[in-house]
C-alpha cells in the first residue's frame, strides 16, 4: 500500500474516519410547556409529509387556530409523563444509542430528533467533524410510511446538501416483518404478559393512525402494521386486536379506532385486555398519556374492569439486541 507523506502546512485538519450510526425518532418539546409545545409542533405540523394541505390553506389554519389552541393542552399531557431526564422518547432514545454504541465496536451511534433537539443536522454536522465517512441512518420506525420514514430521509439529506466533503449514506430498511423484530416484541410480550397477575382476555396492538387517504395514495403503512400484527399472531399463537390511534382532524383514518375499540371490549365480553404499541419504538407521549392513561380510562368507562399496558421495547437487552442485528446487516462491507 502506498504511504502518503505529511500533510502540505496550512492544511485543513482531518479527523480520522470512522463508520456512524444515526438513530433517528419522531421528536419531541424541550419542555412540557406551552411556548416549547408551540415550537415544537409548529415544526411538525408544518412538514409537507406530515399534513398533505397546500400551505396555503394550511397555514393559516395551523397559525391561526391550532398553535394557539393546542400547545396549552399538549403541554399538559407532556407534563403527565415528563421524567427526571426529560420527555420519555428523547430519554429512551439516547439510552438505545448508547447501548448499542457500546455494543457495536468501531462503530459511532449517535441519535437525533426529526422535530426538535437534538436535529438531525446538528448530529450530522457533529458526527461528519468526528471523521464518519460512511452513516447508516437507522430511522426507529418499523412500518414504513411517508409521513415518518420518508420525512426523515428528506431532513438527512436536506442536512448533508451544504457540505463540500458529504459523507457516503446509507437508510435502514423497515423492519416491520424482520424476524429480529418480530422475535424481540414476542419476546418481550411474553414476558410482559407473564408478570401480569391476570389473565387477557384480549390483547390489543395499537398502531399509529394515519388518514384513510395515504393508503389510497399508496403508502405501505396500513399493509405494514397488518403484517407486522400477523406474524407477531403467528409467533406467538395469541389472537391480537389490531387498532389505530391518535386521530387528528376532520379526516377520515384508518380503522378501527383505538379509542372506539377500547370502549367497545367490554360488551364482547373482553374484561380484561392488555394492550401495546408495536409502532413505537420507545414509550412516549402517545404510549404513556393516551394509552396507559385515556386508553385506562376510556376501557373502564366501557365497562372494563382490569387493563394493563404493555412497555414499548425501549433500552432493554432484548431491544439492543435487535438493533445490533439490524445495524450490523446494513453496515455489512462497511465493518
Amino acid at each position: 500500500m502506498r504511504e502518503t507523506g505529511p500533510l502540505p502546512q496550512n492544511h485543513p485538519g482531518v479527523a480520522k474516519k470512522k463508520i456512524g450510526v444515526l438513530l433517528v425518532n419522531l421528536g419531541t418539546p424541550d419542555a412540557p410547556d406551552k411556548h416549547a409545545v408551540k415550537r415544537y409542533l409548529k415544526q411538525f405540523l408544518s412538514d409537507k409529509r406530515v399534513v398533505e394541505i397546500p400551505s396555503i390553506i394550511w397555514q393559516p389554519i395551523l397559525r391561526g387556530i391550532i398553535l394557539n389552541t393546542r400547545p396549552a393542552k399538549s403541554a399538559e399531557a407532556y407534563r403527565l409523563v415528563w421524567t427526571e431526564d426529560g420527555s420519555p422518547l428523547a430519554s429512551y432514545t439516547r439510552k438505545q444509542a448508547a447501548k448499542l454504541d457500546d455494543q457495536i465496536d468501531g462503530v459511532m451511534v449517535d441519535w437525533a430528533m426529526r422535530y426538535g433537539n437534538p436535529s438531525i443536522k446538528s448530529r450530522l454536522d457533529s458526527m461528519k467533524e468526528a471523521g464518519c465517512d460512511r452513516i447508516l441512518i437507522a430511522p426507529l420506525y418499523p412500518q414504513y410510511s411517508g409521513a415518518t420514514t420518508a420525512s426523515v430521509h428528506d431532513a438527512v439529506f436536506d442536512a448533508i446538501a451544504d457540505m463540500r466533503w458529504q459523507p457516503a449514506i446509507r437508510l435502514l430498511p423497515a423492519y416491520h416483518d424482520d424476524e429480529a423484530y418480530i422475535t424481540a416484541l414476542a419476546n418481550s410480550l411474553e414476558r410482559d404478559i407473564a408478570a401480569l397477575d391476570f389473565e387477557p382476555d384480549a390483547i390489543v396492538a395499537s398502531f399509529h393512525g394515519m388518514p384513510e387517504r395515504t393508503l389510497e395514495l399508496g403508502d405501505p403503512y396500513h399493509c405494514h402494521c397488518q403484517k407486522t400484527a400477523r406474524l407477531l399472531s403467528e409467533k406467538m399463537g395469541r389472537e391480537l386486536v389490531i387498532a389505530f390511534q391518535s386521530r387528528f382532524g376532520r379526516a377520515k383514518w384508518l380503522e378501527p379506532a383505538t379509542d372506539t375499540t377500547l370502549e367497545s371490549l367490554p360488551g364482547q365480553g373482553k374484561k380484561n385486555i392488555a394492550i401495546f404499541a408495536p409502532g413505537f419504538s420507545s414509550d412516549c407521549l402517545e404510549t404513556c398519556e393516551e394509552l396507559a392513561i385515556r386508553g385506562k380510562e376510556q376501557f373502564e368507562a366501557g365497562g372494563g374492569e382490569k387493563f394493563a399496558y404493555l412497555p414499548c421495547l425501549n433500552d432493554s437487552e432484548i431491544s439492543i439486541n435487535m438493533l445490533e442485528k439490524l445495524a450490523r446487516r446494513e453496515l455489512s462491507g462497511w465493518i
